[in-house]
């Protein structure tokens, strides 16, 4: 427990609205009538806790608009659903998307509340054929359900993780179809794709692996990893802003640090786009989208 005094005082957000999306985002608002580079997320992205973001860093890095499109506690369902999102994301010159968790995402399986995509809703049949015993009624969080299902062993789990990993390429390929312009993964997080993921461990992106990215190689023009240092991985809650109730919840956040870093291994690959991830690929024409190597630049890692 930390002293009171230590505390940071809260921040204000300045929550903002682009119609028609009833969803509100981190302000302040952002003109979109000029060149700007938009970033969609969950909520590492928006930056819960922290004063200023790794879209606010990059943005002062580049010396242009970043729009941070980043909401607490979104999966895939919310972005692939909201116009607004998708019609942002379209007229940026470069959009960056946060690798998000398999989990938090309406599929076959069951279905997630249409904007806290963490909250599920209810299973449908084949769920409750897999697990014939479980209540479905007892769950109101995707990760709570995911973590009980998950201390069975059964094979049935399987069954659903996989189902679970098809549901998202398919989403995110939903997704990378509906902006026009270049996108580019963003991967931040404490493990490696290479690293296994368990409900248990719940570190996002839950159930993502390196198989799943590659699957969308053809889509975008690259893939900034950024696995926190052990400096990140040690920083608490220094510099972090939150009333003494959400401690818990600041402590399960991305710090400074982390954002820092984020938003200097983006800096790299995105301040000059077609110069740096075209590099060898002269020939290529501005803003074609599938004209560049899927492999250049395709992994930046903090140092460890």
């Amino acid at each position: 427990m930390i002293e009171k005094d230590d505390i940071a005082p809260p921040l204000n957000y300045h929550p903002c609205r682009y119609a028609p999306s009833r969803i509100q985002f981190r302000g302040p608002k952002s003109v979109l009538d000029e060149p700007y580079v938009a970033v969609l997320g969950g909520s590492e992205t928006y930056g819960k806790f922290v004063g200023s973001p790794y879209s606010n860093l990059l943005s002062d890095a580049l010396k242009e608009p970043v729009v941070n499109l980043g909401v607490m506690h979104a999966g895939l369902t919310l972005i692939a659903d909201d116009p607004a999102i998708l019609g942002i994301a379209s007229q940026a010159r470069l959009t960056v998307i946060q690798v998000l968790g398999a989990q938090n995402m309406s599929n076959r399986f069951y279905s997630v509340h249409p904007r806290r995509n963490d909250r599920f809703l209810g299973a449908a049949d084949r769920l409750q054929n897999l697990f014939p015993s479980v209540d479905f009624t007892d769950f109101h969080f995707t990760g709570h359900l995911l973590s009980t299902l998950e201390k069975d062993a059964s094979p049935a789990f399987d069954d659903l993780v996989a189902e679970l990993k098809k549901a998202w390429v398919n989403r995110m390929r939903l997704i990378l179809r509906e902006i026009r312009g270049e996108t580019v993964l963003l991967w931040m997080s404490e493990r490696r794709p290479e690293d296994a993921s368990t409900a248990a461990q719940a570190i996002d992106p839950l159930f993502v692996d390196r198989d799943m990215l590659e699957a969308l190689s053809p889509m975008i023009g690259g893939i900034v990893e950024v696995v926190a240092s052990d400096t990140a991985r040690s920083e608490g809650l220094d510099g972090m802003h939150f009333w003494p109730s959400d401690e818990q919840a600041a402590a399960a956040m991305p710090g400074p640090i982390f954002h820092a870093e984020t938003a200097a291994a983006l800096q790299s690959v995105i301040a000059d786009p077609f110069k740096k991830r075209r590099a060898g690929d002269a020939d290529a024409p501005p803003n074609s989208k599938n004209a560049l190597p899927p492999r250049v630049s395709r992994s930046t890692r903090a140092p460890r």
